[in-house]
């Protein structure tokens, strides 16, 4: 099986590539280590547990590195075990972290710049101990869900504002896109928040807990409620993007409507003509049959129809919102 691994000595930070085997011995031996395991992104036939490749052979890792592992956050005696997703390139990626006072394991499948971005932390943040690396870690996977967030929320304000100046079926299409990635984000978030929150709250409330890691703790579940909080916002972003979509679609409809209606009230007293003169009956052919007449009844109705049709039209709200509409598509 094709494994990467890289260990780097803390707390000098200092990364080394090694192969498993003195990943393992230095596990069994060092004092303070974090290993950092990449696995191929398709388990191949027969694949080895990853724990049992790295000499810890405790059975409650037999998740460690396995493929569609389900969001975990629990702690197995003196060992914090978590699943923890992050977000890269805008797909969603899993760590296996496993971390004791002596050491923290990251597993993960393919290439994930979180832990690289971690590792390039550590000569600066100099973590004291593995707890400390590890509430790390859980920051900077809540760093990715927190970026994609912003990144697609300030893209959901900008599609609002561009609706407003000119709207296009286009811009419904990016809306659908970041209302899907909305719901990712949350979907895969919210049941590790739940999780890690239940198990980071037990460990609190234990007396026996140092009180430096209480306020790490703390500090990571405040951390955890803003980034779902950024979620929830984003959600209901797109929600009202959406709607302010629709309202617009609206609006132009409205607009058409009463284009029509215009139209249609200029004609009607064409059609109440048509069909008035159409009739034949005693009355109208023998009376109305001169032509002044006819021009008299044809065009003074028609005229003074128009008059009054307009004159309403101009002192109702109608008309000024008729013009106010083409004022704004002039502009």
């Amino acid at each position: 099986m094709s494994v990467i691994v890289s260990v780097v000595s803390m707390p000098e930070g200092i990364a080394r590539r090694t192969p498993v085997a003195e990943a393992r011995d230095r596990l069994a031996q060092s004092r303070f280590l974090f290993v950092d395991a990449e696995l191929p992104e398709e388990a191949p036939p027969g694949e080895q547990p990853i724990a049992h490749l790295l000499g810890l052979e405790a059975e409650d890792l037999a998740w460690l590195g396995r493929a569609r592992e389900s969001a975990r956050a629990e702690f197995l005696g003196d060992a914090a075990a978590f699943v923890v997703p992050a977000v890269e390139a805008g797909r969603i990626v899993h760590l296996h972290v496993v971390a004791t006072e002596r050491y923290l394991v990251a597993v993960h499948r393919g290439p994930a710049g979180l832990v690289e971005n971690l590792v390039a932390r550590f000569p600066h943040e100099r973590p004291p101990d593995a707890v400390a690396t590890l509430f790390l870690l859980l920051g900077e996977a809540l760093e990715t869900f927190r970026r994609s967030a912003v990144q697609a929320l300030l893209e959901v304000e900008d599609l609002e504002d561009a609706m407003f100046r000119h709207r296009k079926p286009e811009q419904l299409y990016s809306l659908a896109r970041l209302r899907r990635t909305s719901a990712l984000l949350h979907h895969t978030l919210l049941p590790y928040h739940q999780a890690a929150e239940e198990a980071i709250t037990r460990r609190v409330l234990n007396r026996n807990f140092p009180e430096e890691r209480q306020r790490l703790a703390r500090e990571y579940q405040r951390v955890s409620r803003l980034v779902l909080t950024d979620i929830e916002a984003l959600q209901e972003a797109a929600r009202r993007g959406f709607g302010t979509y629709s309202s617009l679609v609206s609006g132009e409809q409205n607009g058409v409507i009463n284009r029509l209606a215009i139209v249609s009230t200029i004609f009607l007293p064409l059609t109440f003509l048509t069909g008035f003169f159409g009739m034949n009956f005693a009355y109208l052919t023998d009376e109305l049959e001169s032509r002044s007449i006819f021009w008299a009844l044809a065009v003074g109705l028609q005229v003074v129809f128009l008059a009054g049709a307009l004159y309403v039209l101009h002192r109702t709200r109608i008309w000024r919102r008729l013009h106010d509409d083409e004022s704004i598509d002039d502009e």
